[in-house]
């Protein structure tokens, strides 16, 4: 599936992916072809088991398909080694999960700066803390994880992915655990800050109420994308 205009960021060209087991091969994808332009929204939908999460962890380049290629910001990630391509991911990219996956013995500013401590930068507090601010959470900088509520937990990790200013955030079911009136302003705040940051957004979701929200809406269906 093709995007009509805008420069590409994230791309596969002839995806392939299977699982080898014991009971035989499982056959996830095959010449699978995705093409996202810079600052689009998207959400891919499908069925439990379709795949949509494994689609999620290649384009991340957090896992290696079994044949073709994802290109990220231009760089073919599958032609690169893990290493390299954690480097790829903590520059362009941003993730944020279904179960929110913060540190629970770091505060949430310590969360937020985390990525940008790896990557060197020497502002990090500075930068965590008007992250921080920007998803509402100003006065809780110091709280640990287990001290927020499950909005709030969300809201601290949506700041981490946004914190490096990547060129593309990937969210998996990013309002899955939670209610539905703090679901609403999660998406408000993904939204909100793809606008500001011209974030190329990504969801892999079950809520077609969600995904209308995007420009393009695609679904998984027997290892192919197709409009939804």
């Amino acid at each position: 599936m093709t995007a009509e205009n805008g420069s590409s960021v994230l791309r596969t060209d002839n995806l392939g992916m299977v699982f080898r087991g014991p009971g035989g091969d499982i056959r996830l994808f095959s010449d699978l072809n995705l093409d996202i332009h810079a600052g689009e929204t998207v959400a891919i939908l499908g069925a439990s088991g379709s795949g949509k999460s494994t689609l999620l962890g290649l384009l991340a380049g957090l896992d290696v398909p079994t044949g073709g290629r994802v290109l990220l910001a231009g760089t073919d990630m599958t032609a690169l080694t893990e290493d390299q391509r954690a480097v790829l991911r903590g520059r362009e990219l941003g993730f944020v999960f279904q179960a929110f996956h913060l540190l629970s013995g770091l505060t949430a500013l310590e969360n937020v700066m985390l990525p940008l401590e790896l990557a060197g930068e020497t502002n990090a507090e500075a930068r965590a803390r008007a992250a921080l601010d920007q998803v509402g959470l100003g006065e809780r900088t110091g709280h640990y994880p287990q001290q927020l509520s499950g909005g709030e937990q969300q809201r601290v990790a949506i700041a981490r992915a946004f914190v490096t200013e990547p060129r593309v955030l990937l969210a998996d079911e990013p309002t899955g655990n939670l209610d539905r009136n703090t679901g609403h302003r999660i998406q408000d705040l993904l939204f909100e800050l793809n606008n500001v940051h011209g974030t190329t957004l990504v969801l892999v979701t079950h809520d077609p109420e969600l995904a209308r929200r995007c420009q393009r809406v695609l679904s998984l269906e027997d290892g192919q994308l197709v409009a939804a």
